[in-house]
This record gives C-alpha cells, structure tokens and sequence, in this order.
C-alpha cells in the first residue's frame, strides 16, 4: 500500500512542471538562437545562388551563347518571314514579330517562377 501512494505521489510530482523565474528569458534565448540559424541559412543559400549565377554566366560568355542566339533570332525571322507568305498573319505569330522580346519574356518567367518554387520547397523543408 506503501508504494502505491509512493508512485501516485511521484506520477503527480511528474505530471506538474516546475515554474523556473527564468522561463520567459530561457524562452526568448533559444527562439533567438533558432531564427538566427534561418538567417544565417538564407545568407549562405542567398550567397550560393550568386556564385552559382556568376559562374553559369561565365560559362555563358565563353560558350558563345549570347552569338548563338543572335543567329537563331535571325533564322527565326527567316522563318517568320516564310510562315508570313504561307499562312495568315495570326496572333501567335506577334511574339516572334517583335524581335524575339516575347520569347525572352517567357524565359525569364519560367526562370522565375523556377526560382520561386525551388525558394518554397526550401523553405517547407
């Protein structure tokens, strides 16, 4: 009987949490602590992302790219202009009319909303 009441008196001493002065500073530290490794993560993502970004553009400019495409705007215009003599001028034919602006446009939103998916899935991990 003896130890019955010892374990019902422990099981109480257990289920009740002590309240320490400290807890709301003990609290605001380790929340602190948390979120300055969020920030310190964000930076070194934010800082991989550059360098990644100046090297692929480097490895744009010696591959030639920027020419390479200079020569297939050009050959796209000989195509519109041969697609203009064989079919109406329709709507979808504007885009490639304005110089290839229309298909840079597209790129750079795909990229971006590359980026902005890639920066969610980062942060839900």
């Amino acid at each position: 009987m003896v130890e019955a009441d010892f374990e019902r008196r422990l099981e109480r001493m257990f289920a009740e949490t002590p309240s320490y002065p400290d807890a709301e500073s003990f609290t605001a530290r380790v929340e602190g602590r948390l979120d300055r490794g969020w920030t310190a993560r964000r930076w070194l993502i934010g800082a991989a992302g550059l360098v990644g970004g100046v090297i692929g553009a480097s490895q744009l400019v010696m591959a030639n790219v920027f020419d390479r495409v200079e020569s297939a705007e050009e050959q796209a215009r000989a195509l519109t202009s041969s697609l203009g003599r064989m079919a109406p001028q329709g709507e979808w034919m504007s885009i490639v009319n304005t110089g290839g602006m229309g298909m840079w446009a597209a790129t750079v939103m795909a990229v971006l909303t590359m980026g902005f998916v890639l920066t969610r899935v980062i942060e839900e991990i």
